[in-house]
């Protein structure tokens, strides 16, 4: 059964005419889409922003806000690609990291959605701990990756938590405790099989290991929906 996405709820509506009019205004200003900076000084970019922003403003959220509009645009324009991934494959991702032969090529920015509330995280500090529903995935121009994490997607919220991690893959990345990485922090957690997230590092981690998976299924490798 399909599972609604970010570019679902948020840009059902404003994509359709939006995102043509963005596409032909960075291509006429010569500008790379990956370009954060060149994008969201775009004429048609800010139009976007103001009409998605409610009128009691965003304040501090208006980084992330940004940052999915940015996101979802690069998957748009790369074929709106949802690779969903099944609880067995999340769980030899979360498990062990692909062989990075299989990153060999570039692949295209895309939105990689994990079972339902089995990936938690402290979003807000002091607030209850959020399920991830997916990642957004894409390349920066000098190569680092940009993985956008959302969080609380549910049918009686309108909205959802995004966060943003950027830059190259760390080597030997450990947690301070020492537990592996995504095993769980919610108190009865790894009863009920469930997994979490530390950090920002991680949830990049978590994007550079989708990277290899991706390549997979570009490539026609449908095992990852098990």
């Amino acid at each position: 059964m399909h599972r609604a996405t970010p570019l679902d709820l948020v840009f059902s509506h404003a994509a359709a005419p939006a995102f043509p009019r963005i596409a032909a205004s960075l291509a006429a200003g010569g500008h790379d889409p990956s370009d954060r900076d060149a994008f969201l000084m775009d004429r048609e970019v800010v139009t976007l922003l103001h009409d998605l922003r409610p009128e009691e403003g965003l304040g501090e959220a208006m980084d992330q806000m940004a940052a999915l509009v940015h996101h979802a645009f690069l998957a748009w324009a790369a074929g709106a690609v949802t690779i969903p991934i099944g609880p067995q494959a999340a769980e030899e991702l979360l498990e062990q990291p692909l062989a990075e032969a299989a990153e060999s090529k570039d692949v295209p920015p895309y939105f990689a959605q994990f079972p339902e509330r089995l990936i938690w995280a402290t979003v807000i500090e002091n607030q209850p701990p959020e399920p991830l529903d997916g990642i957004f995935v894409s390349r920066t121009p000098d190569g680092d990756l940009r993985v956008l994490g959302i969080f609380g997607m549910r049918p009686d919220r309108p909205g959802f938590s995004a966060v943003e991690a950027t830059g190259g893959r760390v080597e030997r990345l450990a947690r301070e405790d020492g537990s592996r990485l995504f095993d769980p922090t919610l108190t009865g957690g790894a009863t009920a099989g469930l997994r979490s997230i530390v950090g920002e590092e991680e949830l990049l981690e978590l994007g550079w290991r989708t990277r290899f998976l991706a390549a997979g299924v570009e490539s026609g490798d449908a095992r990852w929906k098990r």
